[in-house]
């Protein structure tokens, strides 16, 4: 039968563009304020009695940048959670340093670690902690952690800088290292370290191109492995060799240090600013030269009497020829001492406590 040609249909719908779900966009990300542009000029800070506290300190000595270590520099780390930080502790760090307007934070790794070591026991150790140098970073927000490369403990330079870049790609196994860059670190050149040449760098970062990977220059060790820096010409020189290895956009840190050795000495010892081997005039050069701006500038000096860290401070914003960040006045500075004396207490306890533990321990024999 045939169709009816009178039998309406129903209208075909239109699609309509705005009818379509559109998802909020994400939010930008912040900016972190010390990615201003500004100078930053930093210090290694303690940890000890309340690792807040080591931002409280880095302010109070005039920094708007800090080193840290995240645990004890010259301890193995034991226990299932040790190699994190409570999470209410790592917030309350990261919110005040955002308060604080303070960064970048570079953690700088534990001394005991060697990824090149012959020992498979020890080699299996150092991974295990820079597996968890990398989870205490990501826990406090860090933007940096800076590593010694290790030594070579007798084995081929060559089979030793294999095994360093293997050692960090397994550290950072299964870890998503988002906003953490791993700088390593020039060496002085003592014994069998690996670093004091930036070719043994290089490779090292070639081998790790799947990581985010930096270079950390150590004014003093740069100078003590044989590279001058103390007139105009010949730190050119020495940063166009840096440049032709790992590419000077790879370095993000410079610790400043004078040097207590003389230029090649192969010895690590730092001095206080301008009191060293380098001198005031030369690591101003450092701190101005063009090629290095932009760069956070990290004070390691030592502590020999009361306000050294404060002189460091204060000598490098004057030879940057600015001043030091405004808000550290009597009030910072009573906050400082008072974290000092914590920390004092802090540690008269422990050693009180492991010497009442010996003493247990020999009464029980």
């Amino acid at each position: 039968m045939a169709e009816d040609q009178n039998t309406t249909r129903p209208a075909q719908l239109e699609y309509d563009a705005d009818d379509e779900y559109r998802p909020e966009p994400p939010p930008k990300p912040e900016i972190p304020k010390w990615q201003d542009g500004s100078t930053r000029i930093g210090i290694h800070t303690s940890i000890a009695g309340d690792i807040s506290g080591a931002l409280e300190i880095a302010h109070g000595l005039g920094a708007n940048a800090l080193q840290i270590f995240s645990s004890s520099p010259r301890m193995w780390t034991r226990g299932a959670d040790s190699s994190r930080i409570a999470a209410a502790d790592a917030a309350r760090f990261r919110e005040r340093r955002r308060e604080l307007g303070l960064g970048p934070l570079v953690i700088h790794d534990n001394y005991l670690i060697n990824l090149a070591s012959p020992d498979r026991v020890l080699r299996a150790r150092s991974v295990q902690a820079f597996h968890g140098e990398i989870i205490r970073a990501l826990g406090l927000g860090a933007d940096f952690l800076v590593a010694h490369p290790g030594s070579a403990c007798g084995m081929e330079m060559s089979t030793a800088i294999a095994a360093v870049a293997d050692g960090l790609r397994q550290a950072a196994r299964g870890l998503r290292l988002e906003g953490l860059r791993i700088l390593l670190e020039n060496t002085a050149g003592q014994g069998t370290c690996i670093g004091s040449r930036f070719d043994e760098l290089k490779t090292i970062l070639d081998a790790c191109r799947d990581l985010p990977m930096g270079i950390c220059i150590d004014t003093a060790h740069l100078f003590a492995s044989g590279h001058d820096v103390r007139s105009a010409s010949a730190l050119e020189e020495t940063l166009k060799k840096i440049d032709a290895t790992v590419g000077l956009a790879n370095v993000y840190v410079v610790h400043v240090n004078d040097s207590k050795t003389p230029h090649g000495s192969r010895v690590d010892r730092h001095e206080h600013i301008g009191k060293g081997k380098i001198g005031l005039e030369a690591i101003g050069g450092i701190l101005n030269h063009p090629l290095l701006a932009g760069r956070a500038f990290i004070l390691e000096t030592p502590i020999d009497k009361p306000g050294d860290d404060r002189r460091n401070v204060a000598t490098l914003w004057k030879l940057m020829g600015l001043p030091a960040p405004a808000g550290l006045g009597r009030k910072s500075w009573h906050k400082v001492r008072q974290l000092r004396r914590a920390k004092k207490r802090a540690v008269a306890r422990k050693a009180a406590a492991r010497a009442k533990a010996r003493q247990s321990k020999r009464r029980g024999k």
